[in-house]
Protein backbone atom coordinates (compact mmCIF):
# COMPACT_ATOMS: atom_id res chain seq x y z
CA UNK A 1 0.00 0.00 0.00
CA UNK A 2 1.73 3.32 -1.43
CA UNK A 3 0.11 5.15 1.95
CA UNK A 4 1.41 3.11 4.54
CA UNK A 5 3.66 4.62 7.18
CA UNK A 6 6.82 3.69 8.93
CA UNK A 7 5.59 3.98 12.38
CA UNK A 8 3.18 1.47 13.04
CA UNK A 9 3.27 2.53 16.45
CA UNK A 10 1.63 6.14 15.98
CA UNK A 11 -1.93 4.15 14.60
CA UNK A 12 -2.87 3.40 18.52
CA UNK A 13 -6.51 3.00 17.62
CA UNK A 14 -7.48 3.29 21.13
CA UNK A 15 -8.46 5.81 23.25
CA UNK A 16 -5.85 8.30 25.41
CA UNK A 17 -7.26 8.76 28.82
CA UNK A 18 -4.05 9.08 30.65
CA UNK A 19 -3.22 5.53 29.22
CA UNK A 20 -4.24 4.20 25.83
CA UNK A 21 -7.33 2.16 26.88
CA UNK A 22 -10.67 0.99 24.86
CA UNK A 23 -14.06 1.98 25.42
CA UNK A 24 -15.51 1.04 29.00
CA UNK A 25 -18.29 -0.43 26.61
CA UNK A 26 -16.02 -2.82 24.14
CA UNK A 27 -17.44 -1.44 21.15
CA UNK A 28 -15.42 -0.29 18.30
CA UNK A 29 -16.18 1.54 14.47
CA UNK A 30 -14.73 1.43 11.24
CA UNK A 31 -12.99 4.00 9.39
CA UNK A 32 -13.49 4.36 5.85
CA UNK A 33 -10.66 4.94 3.25
CA UNK A 34 -13.07 7.52 1.26
CA UNK A 35 -10.84 6.59 -2.18
CA UNK A 36 -11.59 3.12 -2.02
CA UNK A 37 -14.76 3.15 0.23
CA UNK A 38 -13.49 -0.03 2.35
CA UNK A 39 -12.76 -0.42 6.01
CA UNK A 40 -8.82 0.02 6.42
CA UNK A 41 -9.01 0.73 10.56
CA UNK A 42 -11.00 0.35 13.89
CA UNK A 43 -11.21 2.89 16.77
CA UNK A 44 -13.40 2.93 20.49
CA UNK A 45 -16.75 3.55 19.55
CA UNK A 46 -16.88 5.94 23.29
CA UNK A 47 -20.28 6.85 25.30
CA UNK A 48 -21.00 8.62 28.10
CA UNK A 49 -18.72 6.53 30.90
CA UNK A 50 -15.06 7.26 28.39
CA UNK A 51 -16.31 10.83 28.00
CA UNK A 52 -16.58 11.14 32.21
CA UNK A 53 -13.27 9.55 32.78
CA UNK A 54 -11.69 11.74 30.08
CA UNK A 55 -13.11 14.87 31.94
CA UNK A 56 -12.36 13.41 35.42
CA UNK A 57 -8.50 12.97 34.35
CA UNK A 58 -8.32 16.21 32.81
CA UNK A 59 -9.83 17.71 36.11
CA UNK A 60 -7.42 16.23 38.26
CA UNK A 61 -4.13 17.52 36.12
CA UNK A 62 -5.65 21.00 35.80
CA UNK A 63 -3.78 22.28 39.28
CA UNK A 64 -0.49 20.77 38.43
CA UNK A 65 -0.07 21.74 34.57
CA UNK A 66 -1.45 25.59 35.14
CA UNK A 67 1.19 25.66 37.49
CA UNK A 68 4.12 24.70 35.10
CA UNK A 69 5.96 27.39 34.37
CA UNK A 70 5.26 29.10 30.92
CA UNK A 71 8.27 28.85 29.54
CA UNK A 72 8.35 24.80 30.26
CA UNK A 73 5.34 24.35 29.01
CA UNK A 74 6.72 26.74 25.65
CA UNK A 75 9.79 24.08 25.48
CA UNK A 76 6.98 20.97 25.53
CA UNK A 77 5.43 22.33 23.02
CA UNK A 78 8.33 23.17 20.75
CA UNK A 79 8.85 19.68 21.26
CA UNK A 80 5.94 18.41 19.92
CA UNK A 81 6.12 20.55 16.67
CA UNK A 82 9.40 18.99 16.12
CA UNK A 83 8.22 15.95 16.55
CA UNK A 84 5.27 16.56 13.94
CA UNK A 85 7.89 18.23 11.30
CA UNK A 86 9.69 15.26 11.84
CA UNK A 87 7.06 12.67 10.85
CA UNK A 88 5.49 15.00 8.77
CA UNK A 89 5.76 12.15 6.25
CA UNK A 90 3.57 9.65 7.96
CA UNK A 91 0.90 12.50 9.02
CA UNK A 92 0.45 13.62 5.69
CA UNK A 93 0.38 9.93 4.16
CA UNK A 94 -2.05 9.09 7.03
CA UNK A 95 -4.04 12.18 6.49
CA UNK A 96 -4.17 11.31 2.81
CA UNK A 97 -5.60 7.82 3.82
CA UNK A 98 -8.54 8.53 5.99
CA UNK A 99 -9.60 12.04 4.50
CA UNK A 100 -9.06 11.55 0.85
CA UNK A 101 -7.07 14.76 0.27
CA UNK A 102 -4.20 14.06 -1.99
CA UNK A 103 -0.47 13.66 -0.41
CA UNK A 104 0.78 17.07 -1.62
CA UNK A 105 -2.44 18.85 0.64
CA UNK A 106 -1.94 15.75 3.10
CA UNK A 107 1.72 16.51 3.54
CA UNK A 108 0.80 20.56 3.59
CA UNK A 109 -1.41 20.36 6.01
CA UNK A 110 0.68 18.61 8.51
CA UNK A 111 3.32 21.78 8.19
CA UNK A 112 0.37 23.85 8.78
CA UNK A 113 -0.28 22.05 11.78
CA UNK A 114 2.82 22.32 13.04
CA UNK A 115 2.90 26.42 12.10
CA UNK A 116 0.50 26.58 15.21
CA UNK A 117 1.77 24.54 17.28
CA UNK A 118 5.20 26.48 17.15
CA UNK A 119 2.94 29.57 17.00
CA UNK A 120 1.40 28.94 20.88
CA UNK A 121 4.77 27.55 21.75
CA UNK A 122 6.10 31.13 21.86
CA UNK A 123 3.29 32.79 22.83
CA UNK A 124 3.19 30.87 25.88
CA UNK A 125 5.64 33.05 27.83
CA UNK A 126 4.12 36.00 26.30
CA UNK A 127 0.56 36.23 28.04
CA UNK A 128 0.84 39.24 29.94
CA UNK A 129 -1.46 40.88 32.05
CA UNK A 130 -1.30 45.01 32.99
CA UNK A 131 -0.53 47.13 36.14
CA UNK A 132 -3.25 49.24 36.26
CA UNK A 133 -2.15 53.11 37.28
CA UNK A 134 -3.86 53.30 41.23
CA UNK A 135 -6.46 56.54 41.09
CA UNK A 136 -5.31 56.95 45.15
CA UNK A 137 -2.24 56.38 46.91
CA UNK A 138 -1.25 53.30 48.84
CA UNK A 139 -3.15 51.04 46.36
CA UNK A 140 -1.93 48.52 43.39
CA UNK A 141 -3.84 47.54 40.92
CA UNK A 142 -2.95 44.63 38.27
CA UNK A 143 -4.78 42.70 36.04
CA UNK A 144 -3.61 39.21 35.61
CA UNK A 145 -4.28 36.75 32.89
CA UNK A 146 -5.32 32.66 34.43
CA UNK A 147 -5.88 29.64 32.22
CA UNK A 148 -9.74 29.20 32.21
CA UNK A 149 -9.72 25.86 33.05
CA UNK A 150 -10.25 22.03 31.24
CA UNK A 151 -11.56 22.83 27.48
CA UNK A 152 -13.32 20.73 25.44
CA UNK A 153 -12.17 20.62 21.86
CA UNK A 154 -14.68 19.26 18.86
CA UNK A 155 -12.65 18.93 15.56
CA UNK A 156 -13.88 18.67 12.40
CA UNK A 157 -13.14 16.14 9.43
CA UNK A 158 -11.54 18.05 6.38
CA UNK A 159 -8.51 19.22 8.23
CA UNK A 160 -7.52 16.56 10.52
CA UNK A 161 -4.07 17.64 11.84
CA UNK A 162 -4.49 21.43 11.23
CA UNK A 163 -8.12 21.71 13.19
CA UNK A 164 -7.01 19.83 16.78
CA UNK A 165 -3.43 21.94 16.31
CA UNK A 166 -5.53 24.81 16.34
CA UNK A 167 -7.37 24.40 19.37
CA UNK A 168 -5.52 22.14 21.41
CA UNK A 169 -1.85 23.75 21.30
CA UNK A 170 -3.33 27.62 22.57
CA UNK A 171 -5.54 25.49 25.33
CA UNK A 172 -1.68 23.85 26.17
CA UNK A 173 0.56 26.85 26.12
CA UNK A 174 -2.30 29.05 28.12
CA UNK A 175 -2.23 26.38 30.67
CA UNK A 176 -5.57 24.73 30.18
CA UNK A 177 -6.06 20.95 30.23
CA UNK A 178 -8.21 19.51 27.25
CA UNK A 179 -10.08 16.42 26.53
CA UNK A 180 -11.06 15.88 22.92
CA UNK A 181 -13.42 14.09 20.57
CA UNK A 182 -12.02 14.04 17.38
CA UNK A 183 -14.70 13.84 13.83
CA UNK A 184 -15.71 10.40 13.43
CA UNK A 185 -14.35 10.11 9.81
CA UNK A 186 -10.97 11.39 10.65
CA UNK A 187 -10.13 10.09 14.21
CA UNK A 188 -6.72 8.26 13.15
CA UNK A 189 -4.07 11.93 12.89
CA UNK A 190 -5.87 13.21 15.79
CA UNK A 191 -4.91 9.97 17.80
CA UNK A 192 -1.16 9.97 16.16
CA UNK A 193 -0.71 13.70 17.05
CA UNK A 194 -1.67 13.05 20.78
CA UNK A 195 1.19 9.98 20.63
CA UNK A 196 3.79 12.69 19.71
CA UNK A 197 2.34 14.85 22.58
CA UNK A 198 2.91 12.23 25.05
CA UNK A 199 6.36 12.06 23.48
CA UNK A 200 7.17 15.11 23.78
CA UNK A 201 6.66 15.62 27.12
CA UNK A 202 2.53 16.57 28.06
CA UNK A 203 1.85 14.95 31.14
CA UNK A 204 -0.93 11.63 31.47
CA UNK A 205 -3.98 13.61 31.72
CA UNK A 206 -3.11 17.19 30.36
CA UNK A 207 -4.34 15.89 26.98
CA UNK A 208 -7.17 12.92 26.50
CA UNK A 209 -8.81 12.05 23.76
CA UNK A 210 -12.17 10.02 22.90
CA UNK A 211 -13.37 8.52 19.89
CA UNK A 212 -16.75 8.57 18.78
CA UNK A 213 -19.29 7.14 16.03
CA UNK A 214 -21.48 9.26 14.74
CA UNK A 215 -24.18 7.45 16.76
CA UNK A 216 -22.37 8.43 19.74
CA UNK A 217 -21.23 11.67 19.21
CA UNK A 218 -23.30 13.42 21.56
CA UNK A 219 -23.50 10.85 23.60
CA UNK A 220 -19.91 12.15 24.21
CA UNK A 221 -20.27 15.69 24.24
CA UNK A 222 -23.15 16.16 26.41
CA UNK A 223 -21.50 14.78 28.88
CA UNK A 224 -18.87 17.86 28.64
CA UNK A 225 -21.68 20.52 28.06
CA UNK A 226 -23.86 19.47 31.50
CA UNK A 227 -20.41 19.55 33.56
CA UNK A 228 -19.69 22.75 35.05
CA UNK A 229 -16.01 21.37 35.70
CA UNK A 230 -15.58 22.24 31.54
CA UNK A 231 -14.84 26.12 31.58
CA UNK A 232 -14.11 25.88 27.94
CA UNK A 233 -15.71 24.43 24.53
CA UNK A 234 -14.23 25.16 21.36
CA UNK A 235 -15.82 23.52 18.39
CA UNK A 236 -15.57 23.89 14.20
CA UNK A 237 -18.59 22.57 12.28
CA UNK A 238 -21.88 22.95 10.79
CA UNK A 239 -23.64 26.56 12.20
CA UNK A 240 -26.96 24.14 13.60
CA UNK A 241 -24.74 21.75 15.95
CA UNK A 242 -22.64 25.52 17.33
CA UNK A 243 -26.23 26.10 18.07
CA UNK A 244 -27.24 23.64 19.89
CA UNK A 245 -23.48 23.33 21.51
CA UNK A 246 -24.52 27.31 22.43
CA UNK A 247 -27.57 26.39 24.17
CA UNK A 248 -26.56 23.21 25.70
CA UNK A 249 -23.31 25.45 27.71
CA UNK A 250 -25.75 27.92 28.73
CA UNK A 251 -26.46 26.45 32.20
CA UNK A 252 -23.14 26.65 33.20
CA UNK A 253 -21.90 29.55 31.27
CA UNK A 254 -18.96 28.22 29.56
CA UNK A 255 -16.71 30.45 27.30
CA UNK A 256 -17.33 29.41 23.72
CA UNK A 257 -15.06 29.86 20.13
CA UNK A 258 -17.55 28.54 17.28
CA UNK A 259 -16.17 28.37 13.76
CA UNK A 260 -18.96 27.62 11.90
CA UNK A 261 -20.23 27.40 8.21
CA UNK A 262 -19.57 29.54 5.49
CA UNK A 263 -21.13 31.00 2.13
CA UNK A 264 -17.64 32.84 1.06
CA UNK A 265 -18.37 35.55 -1.66
CA UNK A 266 -15.83 36.11 -4.48
CA UNK A 267 -16.31 39.01 -6.41
CA UNK A 268 -14.36 39.77 -9.74
CA UNK A 269 -14.66 43.80 -10.51
CA UNK A 270 -13.90 44.85 -14.07
CA UNK A 271 -10.91 46.33 -13.56
CA UNK A 272 -9.42 43.27 -12.20
CA UNK A 273 -6.47 41.12 -13.20
CA UNK A 274 -8.88 38.56 -14.52
CA UNK A 275 -5.43 35.72 -14.73
CA UNK A 276 -4.71 36.74 -11.05
CA UNK A 277 -8.39 36.40 -9.71
CA UNK A 278 -8.37 32.89 -11.58
CA UNK A 279 -5.39 31.88 -9.85
CA UNK A 280 -6.89 33.11 -6.73
CA UNK A 281 -10.10 31.35 -7.01
CA UNK A 282 -8.12 28.35 -8.10
CA UNK A 283 -6.57 28.23 -4.68
CA UNK A 284 -9.50 29.44 -2.78
CA UNK A 285 -11.96 26.80 -4.56
CA UNK A 286 -10.39 23.89 -4.92
CA UNK A 287 -8.02 23.30 -1.88
CA UNK A 288 -8.98 20.02 -0.47
CA UNK A 289 -11.36 19.65 -3.34
CA UNK A 290 -13.74 22.62 -2.38
CA UNK A 291 -14.36 20.86 1.45
CA UNK A 292 -12.56 24.56 3.26
CA UNK A 293 -15.28 26.38 5.62
CA UNK A 294 -13.92 29.09 3.79
CA UNK A 295 -13.88 28.40 0.47
CA UNK A 296 -15.57 30.15 -2.04
CA UNK A 297 -19.40 29.24 -2.57
CA UNK A 298 -20.53 32.25 -4.58
CA UNK A 299 -18.77 33.99 -7.33
CA UNK A 300 -19.70 37.56 -8.78
CA UNK A 301 -18.34 38.59 -12.18
CA UNK A 302 -18.53 42.03 -13.58
CA UNK A 303 -20.59 41.64 -16.67
CA UNK A 304 -17.77 43.03 -19.00
CA UNK A 305 -15.77 40.51 -18.22
CA UNK A 306 -18.04 38.19 -17.34
CA UNK A 307 -17.22 35.73 -20.70
CA UNK A 308 -13.65 35.82 -20.83
CA UNK A 309 -13.53 35.08 -16.93
CA UNK A 310 -15.84 32.25 -17.04
CA UNK A 311 -13.52 31.13 -20.03
CA UNK A 312 -10.02 31.50 -18.60
CA UNK A 313 -11.76 29.75 -15.45
CA UNK A 314 -13.27 26.32 -17.25
CA UNK A 315 -10.04 25.75 -19.01
CA UNK A 316 -8.47 25.49 -15.40
CA UNK A 317 -10.75 23.71 -14.13
CA UNK A 318 -11.16 21.29 -16.82
CA UNK A 319 -7.43 20.26 -16.75
CA UNK A 320 -7.65 19.66 -12.70
CA UNK A 321 -6.54 15.84 -12.67
CA UNK A 322 -8.90 13.75 -10.21
CA UNK A 323 -7.56 10.42 -8.50
CA UNK A 324 -6.90 9.12 -5.16
CA UNK A 325 -3.94 10.38 -2.87
CA UNK A 326 -1.72 7.46 -4.43
CA UNK A 327 -1.52 9.22 -7.83
CA UNK A 328 0.73 11.60 -7.62
CA UNK A 329 -0.36 13.56 -10.30
CA UNK A 330 -3.85 13.84 -8.49
CA UNK A 331 -4.93 17.98 -7.70
CA UNK A 332 -8.48 16.51 -6.67
CA UNK A 333 -9.26 13.89 -3.97
CA UNK A 334 -12.30 11.71 -3.25
CA UNK A 335 -15.09 13.76 -1.63
CA UNK A 336 -15.53 12.39 2.36
CA UNK A 337 -18.68 10.10 1.37
CA UNK A 338 -21.55 9.05 -0.61
CA UNK A 339 -23.52 12.30 1.21
CA UNK A 340 -20.97 14.45 -0.09
CA UNK A 341 -21.28 13.34 -3.22
CA UNK A 342 -25.31 13.47 -3.14
CA UNK A 343 -25.09 17.38 -1.82
CA UNK A 344 -23.60 18.52 -4.64
CA UNK A 345 -25.12 16.74 -7.29
CA UNK A 346 -28.55 17.61 -6.05
CA UNK A 347 -26.77 21.38 -6.44
CA UNK A 348 -25.96 21.16 -10.02
CA UNK A 349 -29.25 19.43 -10.50
CA UNK A 350 -31.30 22.19 -9.07
CA UNK A 351 -28.93 25.06 -10.76
CA UNK A 352 -29.41 23.20 -14.17
CA UNK A 353 -33.08 22.98 -13.65
CA UNK A 354 -33.39 26.84 -12.46
CA UNK A 355 -31.48 28.02 -15.83
CA UNK A 356 -27.67 28.02 -14.95
CA UNK A 357 -25.75 25.97 -17.59
CA UNK A 358 -22.28 23.98 -17.02
CA UNK A 359 -19.25 25.40 -18.90
CA UNK A 360 -17.45 22.84 -17.28
CA UNK A 361 -17.63 19.07 -15.38
CA UNK A 362 -20.81 18.68 -13.60
CA UNK A 363 -20.78 14.70 -13.26
CA UNK A 364 -19.89 12.04 -10.88
CA UNK A 365 -16.67 10.08 -11.59
CA UNK A 366 -17.94 6.71 -10.98
CA UNK A 367 -15.31 4.83 -13.08
CA UNK A 368 -12.90 6.44 -10.11
CA UNK A 369 -15.46 5.47 -7.43
CA UNK A 370 -18.02 6.31 -5.38
CA UNK A 371 -16.73 9.29 -3.79
CA UNK A 372 -15.76 11.61 -6.87
CA UNK A 373 -17.46 14.41 -8.78
CA UNK A 374 -15.72 16.37 -11.36
CA UNK A 375 -14.30 19.83 -10.58
CA UNK A 376 -17.64 21.82 -12.08
CA UNK A 377 -17.87 25.61 -13.04
CA UNK A 378 -21.49 26.59 -13.20
CA UNK A 379 -22.81 29.93 -15.36
CA UNK A 380 -25.97 31.95 -15.04
CA UNK A 381 -26.30 31.40 -11.46
CA UNK A 382 -28.31 33.51 -9.45
CA UNK A 383 -29.94 33.92 -5.65
CA UNK A 384 -32.83 31.34 -6.03
CA UNK A 385 -30.57 28.34 -6.48
CA UNK A 386 -29.47 26.10 -3.67
CA UNK A 387 -25.92 25.91 -4.73
CA UNK A 388 -25.86 29.88 -3.56
CA UNK A 389 -27.62 29.61 -0.57
CA UNK A 390 -26.18 26.76 0.69
CA UNK A 391 -22.74 25.70 1.78
CA UNK A 392 -22.01 23.08 -1.34
CA UNK A 393 -18.77 21.93 0.30
CA UNK A 394 -17.03 20.67 -2.71
CA UNK A 395 -15.23 21.15 -6.60
CA UNK A 396 -18.34 23.48 -7.87
CA UNK A 397 -18.37 27.00 -8.99
CA UNK A 398 -21.32 28.88 -9.37
CA UNK A 399 -21.30 32.56 -11.36
CA UNK A 400 -23.18 34.84 -11.08
CA UNK A 401 -23.04 38.21 -13.17
CA UNK A 402 -23.27 41.72 -11.87
CA UNK A 403 -23.28 45.26 -12.91
CA UNK A 404 -22.55 47.79 -10.10
CA UNK A 405 -20.61 47.12 -6.77
CA UNK A 406 -23.25 48.60 -4.70
CA UNK A 407 -25.16 45.82 -6.43
CA UNK A 408 -22.79 42.97 -5.43
CA UNK A 409 -21.85 44.24 -2.11
CA UNK A 410 -25.61 43.74 -1.31
CA UNK A 411 -25.43 40.49 -2.31
CA UNK A 412 -22.16 39.23 -0.82
CA UNK A 413 -24.06 40.53 2.47
CA UNK A 414 -27.41 39.03 1.59
CA UNK A 415 -26.47 35.41 3.55
CA UNK A 416 -26.97 34.52 7.60
CA UNK A 417 -23.01 33.63 7.55
CA UNK A 418 -20.00 35.76 7.40
CA UNK A 419 -16.53 33.86 7.33
CA UNK A 420 -14.81 34.65 4.41
CA UNK A 421 -15.47 37.06 1.83
CA UNK A 422 -12.70 37.61 -1.34
CA UNK A 423 -12.56 40.69 -4.12
CA UNK A 424 -10.46 41.44 -6.96
CA UNK A 425 -9.72 44.60 -8.01
CA UNK A 426 -6.99 47.60 -8.77
CA UNK A 427 -8.84 50.57 -7.55
CA UNK A 428 -7.65 51.53 -4.26
CA UNK A 429 -10.35 53.65 -2.87
CA UNK A 430 -12.57 50.74 -3.73
CA UNK A 431 -10.49 47.90 -2.06
CA UNK A 432 -11.28 49.96 0.62
CA UNK A 433 -14.49 50.86 0.49
CA UNK A 434 -15.39 46.76 -0.17
CA UNK A 435 -13.46 45.68 2.86
CA UNK A 436 -15.35 48.11 5.01
CA UNK A 437 -18.75 46.98 3.57
CA UNK A 438 -18.28 43.06 3.41
CA UNK A 439 -19.26 41.58 7.07
CA UNK A 440 -16.92 38.89 6.90
CA UNK A 441 -14.55 37.79 10.01
CA UNK A 442 -12.46 37.32 6.53
CA UNK A 443 -11.44 39.21 3.96
CA UNK A 444 -8.90 38.50 1.01
CA UNK A 445 -7.83 41.39 -0.97
CA UNK A 446 -6.66 40.23 -4.73
CA UNK A 447 -5.60 36.63 -2.36
CA UNK A 448 -7.09 33.46 -2.25
CA UNK A 449 -4.94 31.87 0.41
CA UNK A 450 -5.71 33.37 4.00
CA UNK A 451 -5.08 31.63 6.98
CA UNK A 452 -2.10 32.06 8.62
CA UNK A 453 -1.29 31.17 12.09
CA UNK A 454 -0.32 34.80 12.72
CA UNK A 455 -3.55 36.49 11.83
CA UNK A 456 -6.64 35.63 13.59
CA UNK A 457 -9.18 33.45 12.34
CA UNK A 458 -13.23 33.36 12.52
CA UNK A 459 -16.41 34.42 11.12
CA UNK A 460 -19.15 37.06 12.05
CA UNK A 461 -23.10 36.58 12.00
CA UNK A 462 -24.15 32.48 12.22
CA UNK A 463 -20.56 31.67 11.21
CA UNK A 464 -19.83 32.01 15.23
CA UNK A 465 -17.55 34.26 17.26
CA UNK A 466 -14.07 34.24 18.89
CA UNK A 467 -10.87 33.82 16.93
CA UNK A 468 -7.98 31.15 16.38
CA UNK A 469 -4.53 31.65 15.73
CA UNK A 470 -2.79 35.01 16.20
CA UNK A 471 -2.48 37.08 19.62
CA UNK A 472 -6.00 36.94 19.94
CA UNK A 473 -6.04 33.02 19.85
CA UNK A 474 -4.45 32.19 23.26
CA UNK A 475 -6.65 34.94 24.64
CA UNK A 476 -9.60 32.11 23.77
CA UNK A 477 -7.98 29.99 26.75
CA UNK A 478 -7.44 32.75 29.69
CA UNK A 479 -9.25 34.62 31.75
CA UNK A 480 -8.35 37.64 33.37
CA UNK A 481 -8.47 38.44 37.37
CA UNK A 482 -8.11 41.84 38.61
CA UNK A 483 -6.32 42.44 41.74
CA UNK A 484 -6.23 45.54 44.30
CA UNK A 485 -3.75 45.70 47.13
CA UNK A 486 -4.33 48.57 49.62
CA UNK A 487 -3.14 49.92 52.72
CA UNK A 488 1.02 50.41 50.99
Amino acid sequence: MPLSIHRDDLLPGRNFIGRWCEAQQGRRFDVIDPATDTVFASVPDSGADDARAALDAAHAAFPAWRAVPAKQRAQILKRWNDLIMAHREDLGRLISREQGKPLAEGRGEVVYAASYVEWFAEEATRANGDVIPAPVTGRRMFALKEPVGVVAAITPWNFPAAMIARKIAPALAAGCTVVCKPAEDTPLTSLALVKLAGEAGVPPGVLNIVTASRERAAEVVDVWLDDARVRKISFTGSTPVGKQLARRSADTLKKLSLELGGNAPFIVFDDADLDAAVDGLMVAKFRNGGQTCVSPNRVFVHTSVHDVFVDKLAARVGALKVGPATEPESQIGPMINARAVDKIERHVIDALERGARIAVGGTRLVSLGTNYYAPTVLAGTDATMACTCEETFGPVVPVTRFDTEAEVVAAANATPFGLAAYFYSRDVKRIWRVADALEAGLVGINEGALAAEAAPFGGVKESGYGREGSVHGLDEYMQMKYLCQGQL
